[in-house]
Formats: C-alpha cells, structure tokens, sequence
C-alpha cells in the first residue's frame, strides 16, 4: 500500500520584514516619537530556498521629522517620506497585499515587532501581522554555534554571505535578512511551522 509523503514541516512562505524609523542622535525634540519611516518586505519561499519578491512601502510620519542624523543612516530624506502612507495605509497594504496577518514573519531581532506594537497601540491601527513572529537572530545563532547574537552586518560575513545594498535601508535589509534566514533553513535550523 503507498503510502502518502510525510509534508515539509516548513512554511511555504515567510515574509522578512525590515523597519527604519525617524530618530536621532541624543533625545528626540519636545513632541517627538520614533515612528516608522520605510517597511521593507522580502517574500521568502522556504521550500525552493529562494527570495521571491522585495518590497518597499515609504510612511509619512506624523509626530516626527527626518532629522539629518537619520538621513545619514537611513539615506531617507523628509522631502521623502512625504510622499509615503499614513501608518495606517502602511499597516492595510501589508495585510491587504501581502498576507501579512496568515503568513508567518520574521525580523532581525524584535526591535521591528515591538515598534509595531507600539506604534498600533499609540495610533489605535489595527496590528497586521499574526502571531507566528520568529526573531531571526535566535535560529541564526544556534545554526552557527554562536554564543552571541550578531547584527546583520556581522551575521553576513559569519555566513560568508555580501551586503547588498545600503545597510539601514529598510528593503535592502530585509532582502539581506532573507539571504540569512536561507542559510539557516539550508543548515536545517529554521523552525517548523509548529514552533512558529
């Protein structure tokens, strides 16, 4: 009797989600929160181990501006961002477009999630992704026998992998990020979709 194949544990798809936000060097002026500015997403197929699809959606802050010191990082200008989403569209497109409340997702670190979460909270917007969060540093980590959590940065060389792009750009780092997320799922270290 055949018997049907065990199914792949893993995902098909994960989204790899990168965050810049305004910020500065020292205290932010009266007023001032650290919102988001630029939502990187890269479309990860885990199966066929490849990057599908990168995207990019620019937000319109609107408790902050871009100061020169966050321009300096992020390449983001104000005269920019201007151009971009409210925070609220932001959050609709990725549900809307790219499935972010059924697919699983995952960031460098929780530093993206939690500013989400913040953000929605101050703002009353509707969270847009569902729970299955995985901190791409942890997975990472373990696969390479680290005893420290890297930066992407530092976790590219590690993996022997280039930047591409500019670094605190919110799509060149998630791509870069999904570059990292395969190397671990192609050491057989990215968690199943059970312990997502």
């Amino acid at each position: 009797m055949d018997t049907a194949p065990e199914p792949d544990p893993l995902p098909d798809l994960l989204n790899v989600v990168d965050i810049e936000a305004t910020c500065w060097d020292g205290q932010p002026p009266a007023g001032a929160v650290s919102e988001i500015i630029e939502i990187g997403l890269t479309v990860v197929d885990l199966r066929a181990r490849r990057r599908l699809a990168r995207h990019r959606v620019l937000v319109r802050p609107a408790r902050s501006r871009v100061s020169a010191f966050c321009t300096g990082l992020t390449g983001l200008t104000q005269q920019e961002v201007d151009t971009g989403l409210s925070f609220r569209e932001a959050c609709a497109l990725l549900a809307s477009e790219h499935a972010a409340g059924a697919r699983p997702w995952a960031s460098w670190g929780d530093y993206d999630r939690n500013q989400f979460v913040r953000q929605c909270r101050a703002t009353a917007t509707p969270y847009p992704f569902g729970r299955r969060h995985t901190n791409a540093k942890i997975p990472f980590t373990l696969a390479h026998g680290l005893r420290k959590r890297p930066g992407m940065a530092t976790a590219l060389r590690i993996a022997g992998l280039p930047l591409e792009g500019r670094h605190h750009s919110g799509a060149d780092d998630a791509w870069n990020i999904a570059a990292l997320i395969l190397d671990v799922a192609g050491r057989g270290g990215w968690p199943t979709t059970d312990a997502l």
